[in-house]
């Protein structure tokens, strides 16, 4: 679409102020880390976005991103933004990448269905957090890579990475980082700010995992997925298992080893394949059997509330719907 010489995505006049202008919720672009025993502003049931890349393990609190909302940050010697829009629940992982240039997001104070646009400082072009993807400005049509991460609680991620830093309260901004300015209304039906899309199949707010290969979108609940602890399915034409052996946390993986589409299984505190016996470890890694030492492909997931998701993508497919 173009109107008016500006190219865009999404229509114009469906862009609203979410209250603070440019830059009003300020990004964080000098992160301060502390390890794990200097880690007492933590509780083990605090919320964190864990990423790790080229073994370097990072945790960002939900307590310090909801006052942010993006952390441009480098982890493993790559260049990355974690974000995070409250309204939608939507947490993402970028590389923060342009055309091989790196770049710096912050928060434009503008909303398209309810989600946070971040705008990146070398073109002042508008992105979906939603959609990793710009709809307006000199980078139109632009989509940022997905980075995998884990939603997951402190306690479970340090004790899968005793090696981890995690992102303190030296923000140089300050903020009442223990109180969350939402209050109640993860819980509550009420949504802030119009979307185009809505769907019955689910409660506005029940949080799902979203997956999209080439034109199909599907959601899972992630509800779904740790009551089954493991859920073998297909995206399209990818097949995929999902696996969920923490409280929160979810992780997707490729099923597809050698040309073969392995079905997966959980007992006995072991992630086995029911083709060979092999014996998974929860990165992918087969730890012994037939495939020792393959490695399945971990796929990015973007979790969010129901409403985000179809609101942006309403010709959905739901995991368990007939």
């Amino acid at each position: 679409m173009e109107t008016d010489g500006v190219k865009h995505m999404i229509p114009l006049d469906k862009i609203k102020g979410g209250g603070p202008p440019k830059d009003g919720i300020p990004s964080i672009d000098n992160p301060v880390f502390a390890g794990i025993n200097d880690s007492g502003f933590m509780s083990d049931s605090d919320t964190v976005v864990g990423v790790e890349i080229n073994d370097e393990a990072k945790a960002y609190p939900l307590f310090i991103l909801v006052w942010h909302e993006i952390v441009n940050d480098r982890i493993g010697d790559v260049p990355a933004s974690v974000t995070y829009c409250p309204l939608c629940y939507t947490r993402q992982v970028f590389e923060r990448v342009i055309d091989g240039q790196e770049v710096e997001f912050g928060t434009s104070g503008k909303l398209y269905n309810s989600n946070l646009l971040m705008y990146d400082r070398l073109t002042g072009s508008y992105w979906s957090q939603a959609l990793g993807l710009a709809v307006t400005g000199e980078a139109f049509g632009h989509r940022l890579d997905l980075i995998p991460f884990d939603i997951i609680t402190w306690g479970d991620w340090k004790a899968l990475h005793p090696d981890t830093l995690v992102l303190t309260t030296d923000t140089g901004h300050i903020r009442s980082y223990a109180t969350d300015p939402y209050g109640d209304y993860y819980a509550e039906p009420r949504i802030m700010f119009p979307v185009e899309h809505s769907d019955d199949r689910m409660h506005p707010k029940d949080v799902i995992l979203g997956f999209r290969q080439d034109d199909v979108y599907k959601a899972f609940r992630q509800n779904d997925i740790e009551s089954n602890i493991i859920i073998n399915d297909s995206v399209g034409d990818v097949p995929v298992m999902l696996v969920s052996l923490f409280s929160q946390n979810s992780r997707a993986f490729e099923r597809t080893v050698d040309d073969e589409i392995l079905d997966f299984a959980y007992a006995d505190d072991n992630i086995f394949d029911s083709q060979t016996n092999s014996r998974w470890n929860y990165d992918g890694l087969a730890v012994s059997g037939h495939y020792d030492g393959k490695q399945l492909k971990r796929m990015a997931i973007e979790p969010g509330f129901w409403f985000e998701w179809v609101a942006f993508h309403p010709n959905t497919l739901v995991f368990g719907d007939t």
